[in-house]
């Protein structure tokens, strides 16, 4: 049975999220002596998959304001339903052992034509392999009213991410300039791009060719609009609503 839910906000918290210490759970946060998730670059499945392995529990976690607008559902197994069908499963094998055991078998006779055999070689595969390729993507974060860097008291400390890279790297705040060292397959078609900005979040994906890549070094500058990024909450408490299956047209 599907299990639905949405989120909600009671008391927004106005802690940093950037001067907690990070660990192996999410972020440490002195404050309130508690882990802080990052569910805001989740994407609705795994945001529900967590809730449901943490059901019950009380979480602190990261969010973006967009997340409060979505539906999350995730498969809940009754226990019941499951004892009921292997009781339903049992009482069927049994009759069948009786309705056996009270018959005679019935002889059939089963006739199949007789195949040919064939002398086959060894067939030869050969795996495609795809290459990597290491490259430094440069360049620079403009927005594109003004085609000049953010600014950098609205969006402070400017954190770029390309393709899961392990750590983000920082953004030059005054000439919005970057320079990241990264792994790439020959054959990809886009670059994976989040950017992080204090209580601000943006993802978004932009082309890629592997011709455009001069020297190992691609030169691309991602222009931005500021109103694609979203605003990034820590939720004091996260707030689970469930709907209800009777107001739910998928069970």
């Amino acid at each position: 049975m599907k299990k639905k839910f949405t989120l909600e906000i009671a008391s927004p918290c106005s802690e940093n999220f950037d001067k907690m210490i990070p660990n192996s759970k999410g972020s440490f946060c002195n404050s309130c002596a508690k882990n802080v998730i990052d569910l805001s670059s989740k994407s609705n499945s795994e945001v529900a998959k967590f809730i449901a392995e943490n059901k019950g529990k009380n979480i602190c976690a990261r969010i973006k304001s967009t997340q409060l607008q979505e539906e999350f559902a995730y498969n809940e197994t009754s226990k019941i339903n499951n004892f009921k069908y292997a009781a339903i499963a049992a009482s069927v094998l049994l009759a069948s052992n009786v309705s056996a055991q009270e018959k005679e078998p019935i002889q059939t006779e089963i006739t199949s034509p007789k195949l040919n055999n064939h002398i086959v070689g060894k067939i030869a595969f050969k795996q495609p392999v795809e290459e990597e390729v290491s490259i430094i993507v440069k360049g620079k974060i403009l927005d594109s009213k003004t085609n000049k860097p953010l600014n950098n008291k609205t969006y402070p400390n400017l954190m770029l991410t390309i393709n899961d890279s392990p750590t983000p790297f920082k953004v030059n705040a005054k000439t919005g300039e970057f320079a990241i060292p990264l792994k790439v397959l020959k054959n990809s078609d886009n670059l994976y791009l989040s950017i992080v900005s204090g209580d601000y979040y943006l993802s978004k994906t932009i082309p890629f060719d592997i011709k455009s890549v001069k020297g190992n070094v691609l030169k691309q500058d991602i222009i931005i609009e500021t109103e694609e990024l979203t605003k990034v909450m820590i939720m004091g408490g996260l707030g689970i609503n469930y709907i209800d299956k009777k107001a739910s047209k998928e069970i």
